[in-house]
């Protein structure tokens, strides 16, 4: 899937052919990838695979996952002038994008650390993007949460409206979907969390609510169903996840890691 993805970026790019190749016969380079501010770098696996199908020697600054500061090299590629130029876009877009997501990742990952809570990514990804940004999430510190509708059965507010005991339609999902496939249910209010702990959901998503309501789901939780896990989701920013880390919660899930990233800045240069 990553060889298919790092060929089809590149080919967006050059297109018919790179023009700059009709020119003038290739030599030897040498391109320092460096970084002209801070952040978390990610991409290496998808540079890597571009890399490879392009013939070039790709010496790492930085690993996936791994802090730089402006003026960083993060990478060193060598290999022919109009290799490297032909790849050069593909190659910063990839790591641009991927770096931008993993350092507002970690931003979030840090403020919650000390709570022990889990840190989850949401299915907000741009389309035929969702495993290359996920990656970029994961690279940040946060863990994925599901990567479609055949991961786990999430009962959102819009599916509820269709469900009329809600008990019984868990009892007939646990006999048809996968045995190790989780339920969870989308709550907005107490009394539907109470609801979806009754119907022994695995996993209650406090969505949309304050870190008040949520306190309160925890508090129920812990006194009548100790063993479902609670998330908390709906609108979570840097300014409040620490709030909600304080509730008790076992993960908090923040489409913004992806969505509100702003793009970080690396450049190419010739050496």
């Amino acid at each position: 899937m990553i060889k298919e993805f790092v060929k089809a970026a590149l080919a967006e790019d050059v297109g018919r052919g790179d023009l700059y190749a009709l020119v003038e016969e290739s030599v030897p380079t040498k391109a320092d990838i460096i970084a002209k501010c801070d952040g978390v770098f990610a991409g290496a696996t998808y540079i890597n695979a571009l890399a490879k199908e392009e013939n070039l020697e790709v010496i790492w600054g930085k690993k996936d996952g791994e802090t730089f500061v402006k003026g960083d090299v993060i990478a060193i590629i060598n290999g022919s002038s109009h290799d490297v130029l032909k790849t050069e876009r593909t190659l910063l877009d990839l790591a641009l994008h991927a770096s931008s997501i993993a350092t507002l990742t970690r931003k979030y990952a840090d403020i919650i650390a000390p709570y022990g809570v889990k840190l989850l990514d949401t299915r907000k990804t741009r389309p035929m993007l969702r495993v290359f940004e996920k990656y970029a999430t994961r690279c940040g510190g946060a863990t994925n949460h599901r990567m479609g509708l055949d991961d786990s059965l999430m009962i959102k507010d819009t599916h509820l409206k269709t469900i009329e005991n809600l008990s019984e339609y868990i009892a007939k999902a646990r006999k048809v979907i996968p045995f190790t496939a989780k339920i969870e249910v989308e709550a907005e209010t107490l009394e539907i969390a109470k609801m979806a702990f009754e119907a022994q959901a695995d996993i209650v998503m406090c969505d949309n609510m304050t870190p008040e309501q949520v306190k309160e789901v925890v508090e129920y939780r812990d006194a009548n169903h100790p063993y479902i896990l609670i998330e908390a989701s709906g609108n979570i920013s840097l300014k409040t996840i620490e709030s909600y880390a304080k509730t008790g919660v076992d993960a908090i899930s923040s489409g913004s890691l992806i969505h509100q990233a702003n793009w970080i800045d690396l450049s190419m240069k010739i050496s």
